[in-house]
């Protein structure tokens, strides 16, 4: 009985099989394409399509921004690698391939429920000029053309901010005045190749990407959509570094205001004007600019630029200073001109074993007990330790003893000014004034008036965002719970 079944069953099978390797066949070539072809030209008996025409360019031969957005958002659709022809172009970067629709070319897309189509025609006049043209239902055309032609800019600028080329600007003095001059921006630095303590790096980069966020946000409370840091801390201790990941993290430009080349108040408020959105605005060493006197720009003239009205003139922009050291000016460092502070100290064990790592690829070693004694004693900056096992990358060994010698020459140093600084003392005893007990007490004197007047301040002041404090506070609460 099974026997007699079985080829019943072939039977009925081979058809269906034949039928499936029949259209695998014929997918691989022309034919299905002209069937497929043929029965679109079929169904457009049946619909009534409206056409929108994008030029290139305008009456005028100016460039069209929104054939630019529309040609980068069909980029990027996966149909414009199965179309039938393709054009290919590089981009911006070396690695880049950017797909361009050749002429008469179709490509197909579908957004809320409808399906539309994209062709590139060129002009009837010989101008040289091209045309997009959206091919869509008629009565698809209140329903989608809008939110459509909405989504395609908001793609489009998601995509030119992902795919576009960082620049540095420096403002320069010409013959035709006063202007930007921008360069490509190539500093290799990021958030995470900066030493500093992982748990800040995290808040930083939180805040960040809060900020890309927040444009509504900004707007419903009826304030600009912009940010400002402050970066203090000595010398070599990442704040420049520290800027170009901001930059990298956020894909912004930079624009560095050097202060030596700006005549006035006006000339700086010019300069502000001239930068665009999404960037980072950078003035380095703010305290030594407030120091000098006489100036040619007011401390009001820095006031309005950090909150002023004509701060309000762009949004989406970061404003960075930086200091060497923090001042205690409250019309400088109220809430409201700087939201965020971020202190960058000499390197500690931690950050030390971290640039171990990046620069040695060593994670542990043997000398590393022995440097980290040497940490309870003194420190070096990230810079000075940085330039140290550059030059002796090829032997962990050496630059591990190379910074060990380092900080002891360091030592040695401080302990001689320490006894120079005593032995001056001792000298002025005759004069009747000092002595070495009421050194020790004037000494004792400024570090407790210096408690009472921090304690004095923290109340007075409003909250701020301290980053770096705040996590020292964490860490001595932890340490006393301990």
């Amino acid at each position: 009985m099974i026997i007699m079944i079985f080829p019943n069953i072939l039977l009925a099978v081979f058809p269906v099989i034949f039928i499936i390797i029949f259209l695998r066949f014929l997918s691989k070539t022309s034919f299905l394409h002209i069937i497929l072809r043929c029965f679109r030209s079929f169904e457009d008996l049946f619909h009534v399509y409206q056409f929108y025409k994008v030029p290139q360019f305008n009456e005028n031969f100016q460039p069209n921004h929104l054939f630019r957005k529309v040609s980068t958002y069909l980029s990027s659709l996966p149909a414009m690698e199965d179309s039938d022809f393709t054009n290919l172009f590089s981009g911006p970067k070396s690695n880049d391939i950017i797909l361009r629709l050749d002429e008469n070319q179709v490509v197909q897309d579908s957004i809320f429920g409808a399906t539309v189509w994209w062709s590139n025609q060129k002009s009837e006049t010989d101008d040289g000029n091209s045309n997009l043209v959206l091919k869509l239902r008629k009565k698809d055309k209140k329903r989608i053309l809008r939110p459509y032609l909405q989504h395609i800019l908001a793609a489009a600028d998601e995509i030119e901010q992902r795919n576009k080329e960082i620049k540095f600007y420096m403002n320069l003095q010409t013959e035709k005045g006063r202007r930007w001059r921008g360069i490509p921006f190539t500093h290799p630095a990021t958030i995470d190749t900066v030493v500093m303590d992982g748990e800040l790096k995290n808040k930083i980069k939180a805040d960040l990407e809060s900020f890309l966020k927040s444009k509504q946000y900004y707007h419903r409370l009826g304030r600009v959509w912009k940010r400002s840091y402050l970066l203090y801390g000595g010398s070599g201790t990442g704040k420049s570094s520290f800027v170009a990941g901001m930059a990298r993290f956020l894909n912004y430009d930079v624009y560095e205001i050097d202060m030596s080349k700006v005549s006035d108040d006006s000339d700086l408020k010019m300069l502000l004007l001239q930068t665009t959105s999404r960037s980072i605005i950078v003035i380095e060493d703010l305290d030594q600019f407030l120091g000098e006197k006489p100036r040619l720009i007011s401390k009001t003239g820095i006031m309005n630029f950090m909150d002023g009205i004509i701060s309000s003139c762009g949004e989406e922009r970061v404003m960075v200073f930086t200091m060497n050291k923090k001042i205690d000016e409250e019309t400088v460092m109220r809430p409201g001109r700087i939201d965020v502070h971020i202190e960058f100290k000499h390197c500690n064990f931690t950050g030390f074993k971290s640039l171990a790592n990046s620069y040695l690829g060593v994670k542990e070693h043997k000398l590393f007990s022995q440097v980290e004694e040497m940490f309870e004693s003194s420190s070096l900056s990230p810079a000075e330790i940085g330039e140290i096992m550059i030059s002796n990358r090829n032997s962990p060994s050496r630059a591990l003893k190379s910074v060990i010698s380092a900080m002891q020459m360091k030592i040695s140093s401080q302990r001689s000014s320490v006894s120079e600084s005593s032995s001056a003392v001792e000298n002025d005893g005759g004069a009747g004034v000092f002595c070495r007990e009421s050194v020790h007490t004037v000494r004792e004197f400024r570090k407790l008036y210096g408690l009472l007047k921090m304690g004095s301040r923290r109340k007075e002041e409003s909250p701020l965002i301290d980053y770096s404090s705040g996590l020292d506070k964490e860490k001595e609460a932890s340490r006393h719970a301990a």
